[in-house]
């Protein structure tokens, strides 16, 4: 990529697509091929636009990457028989989606379902990970608090009557996962959640997301994977968590030191979409954190 922007100022916010596995992936990119990669990873139940506020912030440091994933945004959403909505089978085409743009090494921001699919990824290709980024994403048993029992049951039995029963499936659950835990409510976008229903509600999405939901069940067990690769390579890790999120609690955020003692960690008086609120502060942080000293 390229663009007349100076390489120590923000540079444009560029929208594209790449075909990986016939697919059309869509991605904003900004920053400077020489510049170290930031790959951002979104979560449920939004897109890469969950990342506008802090692209160009980020840019000034980082050649910043953020995709869609199959089913979300403005990639290609294939049926549930022609493609796996898996956790596994989304790193494998990140993996793919990196290679294409000719990523090598990158810092990885891991946030809701972005956690366990980048975790993934660096389980694959440990090499590649120049750093992480954790945002409200667990990798630790502490962190599936009582948001998760009904999932969990649901795991055990996925029947429609289990199905009902979930909070996710009710119908101000998008805008409550962007409100709940924020003292100001005037610092949210109803944009954002207007944007994610509407995509929620295109036909087919609804068996996209009951595929990924119940195979979310396949995470938890990889927890101690995950968390041998933070004991053997020690990746440069910042922590910046929404701590009034009921969703993803505080609880996930602090385990992370056991196996990452210089892991930095700031906890925000926000919910589960801390960028939203204080997208300038964490991208202050991650400049700060990730870009040598002069």
């Amino acid at each position: 990529m390229t663009n007349s922007s100076s390489p120590c100022g923000p540079s444009p916010v560029q929208y594209r697509t790449v075909r990986v596995r016939d697919l059309d992936i869509f991605y904003r990119e900004a920053g400077h091929e020489a510049s170290p990669a930031l790959l951002l990873l979104h979560g449920f139940p939004t897109s890469s636009n969950m990342f506008r506020h802090v692209i160009g912030h980020l840019s000034k440091s980082f050649r910043v990457i953020a995709p869609d994933y199959p089913g979300y945004g403005f990639s290609s959403m294939p049926d549930t028989k022609s493609f796996a909505y898996t956790f596994d089978n989304l790193a494998d085409l990140m993996i793919e989606f990196t290679k294409i743009l000719g990523i090598g090494r990158y810092i990885v921001y891991l946030f809701d379902y972005g956690a366990p699919i980048g975790l993934r990824m660096a389980l694959k290709e440990p090499d590649r990970i120049g750093g992480l980024i954790v945002q409200n994403g667990n990798a630790y048993e502490e962190g599936l608090r009582d948001f998760w029992e009904p999932m969990k049951d649901y795991w055990n039995d996925p029947t429609p009557d289990k199905l009902a029963s979930l909070f996710v499936s009710g119908p101000e659950s998008t805008k409550w996962q962007y409100a709940n835990g924020v003292a100001d409510q005037t610092l949210l976008d109803p944009s954002t959640w207007t944007f994610d229903k509407a995509l929620l509600d295109r036909p087919g999405n609804g068996e996209i997301q009951l595929a990924l939901l119940y195979d979310y069940r396949t995470n938890p067990p990889l927890y101690p994977e995950f968390q041998a690769f933070f004991r053997k390579h020690q990746p440069p890790t910042l922590i910046v968590w929404g701590k009034n999120d009921y969703v993803f609690p505080t609880e996930g955020a602090l385990p992370y030191k056991r196996d990452l003692p210089n892991a930095e960690i700031h906890l925000l008086d926000t919910g589960h979409f801390a960028l939203e609120t204080h997208g300038h502060e964490i991208a202050a942080h991650i400049e700060k954190f990730f870009t040598p000293q002069k």
